[in-house]
């Protein structure tokens, strides 16, 4: 089962870095790097560790004409959540 976040925020030691070589934004950790397309990079550049799930979604609603994409941004989040990338700011 996918994790909930409240507050999501990246894991430590995991960070979005612009990679020269591939000229995409990557997600970094550990083991290894995560590329992601644009919408997965606008989800978790606002996963600061503040910002709630409604808020993120609000912001990207916002940016989409008003879509709701609070059900999208919660799975991509629990997707990567499950892999340990992102953690709950709360826990």
């Amino acid at each position: 089962m996918a994790p909930v976040f409240t507050r999501p925020t990246l894991a430590t030691g995991v960070r979005l870095r612009h990679d020269k070589v591939r000229d995409q934004t990557v997600l970094l950790f550990p083991e290894g790097a995560l590329v992601l397309n644009d919408t997965a990079i606008e989800v978790l550049e606002l996963c600061d560790g503040e910002r709630t799930l409604d808020d993120i979604a609000a912001v990207l609603s916002e940016r989409y004409d008003g879509a709701d994409v609070k059900d999208d941004v919660a799975e991509l989040l629990g997707g990567i959540g499950e892999r340990g990338l992102v953690v709950d700011a709360d826990a």
